[in-house]
């Protein structure tokens, strides 16, 4: 892999910065997914408090589930997506910890979080990128904490296409958004060994809204 591939490992938020910064932009993501929604009973169930919502984007998970009751910190590294998120979060009288960084490495004690939450975001890098992310999910999570995110899978029509950059990753030259960026891609199979150190409660692969694009839904808990 060439030094400049090297350097595209963990960008992809670059294009998110950009979309965020407008109304239409941030359209498709004000609505909170319904799997968030729907995990609200169980979480509180097993007496969750913390929770982390990583890579939050424009707030739209970290606002609901601070609403539900939730003891809730969010963190991007999108500073358009968290400028708004505050926003919203003070327009409807939310108290959300706000922070940027990076999700390979998450400024957050051990053993901090009840439930972390990461949508559409840990499989913006290569798969060494993906196993740091994962590492520090677990590390921040409390012993039998629930990590509830997406990986793309497959199945996804955007798989193979483009330069394979490193395994199973792959850059689309000249594409919109952040298809520019790497995209890690896995089966399940591989996906169950990402998260050997959890244990899985859920796993299914899910078609979003575009026809084809097909995204693992996973539900793990920390060993």
């Amino acid at each position: 892999m060439s030094m400049q591939d090297r350097a595209q490992m963990e960008t992809a938020y670059q294009a998110w910065n950009d979309r965020w910064q407008s109304e239409t932009g941030r359209a498709d993501w004000l609505a909170p997914d319904p799997d968030v929604a729907g995990a609200v009973p169980l979480l509180r169930g097993r007496g969750a408090r913390a929770v982390l919502d990583l890579g939050c984007g424009v707030g739209r998970h970290a606002c609901f589930l601070a609403d539900a009751g939730f003891q809730v910190q969010a963190m991007d590294a999108s500073a358009s997506g968290l400028d708004f998120a505050r926003r919203q979060a003070r327009e409807h009288g939310l108290d959300i910890a706000f922070s940027d960084g990076l999700m390979t490495d998450l400024p957050y004690a051990d053993a901090s979080f009840d439930y972390v939450l990461s949508f559409n975001v840990i499989y913006h890098g290569d798969g060494g990128v993906v196993a740091r992310a994962i590492n520090e999910i677990h590390r921040v999570l409390k012993p039998g904490g629930l990590f509830h995110g997406t990986m793309l899978s497959k199945r996804n029509h955007t798989y193979g296409v483009g330069k394979e950059i490193a395994p199973n990753t792959f850059v689309i030259a000249g594409a919109e958004g952040d298809k520019v960026h790497p995209h890690f891609y896995c089966n399940a199979a591989e996906l169950v060994k990402l998260f050997e150190d959890f244990e899985l409660l859920s796993l299914f692969d899910r078609e979003h809204e575009k026809p084809g694009h097909f995204h693992w839904h996973l539900l793990a808990e920390r060993g």
